[in-house]
């Protein structure tokens, strides 16, 4: 059964999860993110209310609650104070920080999208030695001796010997006795990804739309982290020019340039050629835009490049159309046209808001790719 501190600490965990994972979708449509804690743990901000507790006394020792009094009259000889301000009406904020493992994250994301879990394409490429205890030596350190086979060693030589006597059963082993734990070592082969994000940071695309992107991109790498040995992620922002950028450069920069979606895709095309081989690499280029582009010949040189360069070695390509009051949604028409609604390379998603996040994220995931 176990130590009931365990239990009851596995049981709490267990009713964590399920309040994160009921309260999901309200936690990821809010805008909040669970902050990385740096030793593979995030910690998520859980509301709680505050239990009350009975103080309990002597009787008839005086105290709250006993004896007469008037409204109005101070507490425990304290001079009463009138209030100042009104009172508020909002409830009080009381939050418990949580922590989480990326694979308890991954695995509440799961559930609640109902999420297949990938299989990958291309070759296995991240190669690691793993160091197994699968084999018994006769040397090694103390730490790694193992008594069970030394006593059976001493066992066999004191019978093998007619020294063991069945009245007297004492076992002692000698130094040629002891055995120890030993490893092998083993090559070992991991899948790794690399996500691509390409983003539109013209000016009809605000901080609401680049927030969707960011807190999206969030739960994408987290499932996509969960699925994978190893991923690089690459950031890519255009307007009428595209360029690679950082993280933190690629959610807080905003254009006022027009829009040619075309650049952003040659930069993809140009880094997945030179850094990732689609035989040893599964590959997933992002594009989110609020649908505007130049001119219907740049539209169709992005469906060129994407038919040549960038689906046939990709796992699959997701774009994803930010709603925006300035944008008129014209490129997700242009794809939806060319691949249609059931395509197994391209998936489309429309996020009209922080509340479509999720059902986004089961769009792009949830064909298991």
């Amino acid at each position: 059964m176990g130590h009931p501190i365990k239990r009851d600490h596995a049981r709490f965990r267990k009713v964590v999860k399920g309040k994160v994972r009921d309260n999901l979708r309200k936690y990821v449509s809010s805008g909040e993110m669970p902050h990385p804690k740096g030793n593979g743990a995030y910690k998520i901000p859980m509301p709680h209310i505050e239990t009350p507790r009975f103080k309990f006394g002597e009787r008839q020792q005086g105290g709250l609650g006993q004896g007469e009094g008037k409204p109005g009259d101070p507490v425990e000889g304290e001079e009463g104070q009138p209030g100042q301000g009104e009172a508020g009406e909002g409830e009080g904020k009381k939050e418990l920080d949580i922590e989480l493992t990326l694979e308890e994250l991954a695995s509440i994301l799961g559930e609640e999208l109902e999420l297949p879990n990938i299989e990958p394409k291309g070759k296995k490429t991240i190669q690691t030695t793993v160091d197994r205890y699968n084999s018994i030596g006769m040397v090694g350190p103390d730490s790694l001796k193992h008594f069970k086979r030394s006593y059976r060693e001493a066992l066999k030589r004191q019978i093998t010997t007619g020294s063991y006597d069945p009245n007297n059963p004492i076992i002692v082993p000698t130094r040629p006795d002891f055995r120890y734990r030993s490893f092998s070592s083993k090559e070992e082969f991991e899948n790794s990804a690399v996500v691509i994000y390409m983003m539109d940071v013209s000016g009809s695309m605000g901080d609401e739309q680049k927030e969707i992107v960011r807190t999206e991109s969030f739960w994408i790498n987290l499932w996509l982290k969960s699925q994978y040995k190893s991923i690089d992620i690459r950031y890519i922002i255009h307007d009428a020019t595209a360029k690679e950028v950082d993280e933190k450069t690629f959610f807080r920069t905003r254009e006022s340039g027009g829009t040619l979606i075309s650049s952003a895709l040659k930069l993809c095309k140009d880094i997945m050629k030179e850094d990732y081989d689609p035989n040893e690499w599964n590959i997933y280029p992002f594009h989110f835009s609020d649908g505007d582009n130049w001119s219907t010949d740049d539209t169709k040189l992005c469906l060129d490049l994407l038919d040549k360069d960038i689906i046939p070695d990709s796992n699959v390509f997701c774009y994803g159309q930010v709603e925006s009051r300035y944008g008129s949604g014209q490129f997700y028409k242009d794809l939806f046209n060319k691949y249609g609604e059931e395509s197994d390379s391209v998936i489309l998603s429309k996020i009209k808001n922080k509340s479509a996040i999720l059902d986004s994220i089961k769009d792009f995931l949830g064909k298991g790719k």
